[in-house]
């Protein structure tokens, strides 16, 4: 999960089931700033915020893939 976060830092986008301290699970949109040993910063488009997300509570991780319009 960590070389994930690694390799996606900075560009690209992903989605992400997390579940909280409190066992609560989230669907977060988020672009990866800084990963940590148990824990990453993310700009999280859910809350429209940088956040830290802790690593073990990551369910899933998918990157966000865009079609791009081509002109013909």
């Amino acid at each position: 999960m960590r070389n994930q976060l690694i390799k996606s830092m900075g560009y690209q986008l992903l989605d992400m089931m997390y579940m909280d301290k409190n066992g609560g699970v989230s669907k977060r949109r988020m672009k990866v700033i800084q990963v940590g040993e148990g824990s990453f910063r993310a700009f999280c488009y859910l809350r429209q915020s940088k956040r830290t997300f802790l690593i073990g509570n990551v369910l899933a991780l998918v990157p966000v893939i865009t079609k791009e319009s081509r002109v013909v």
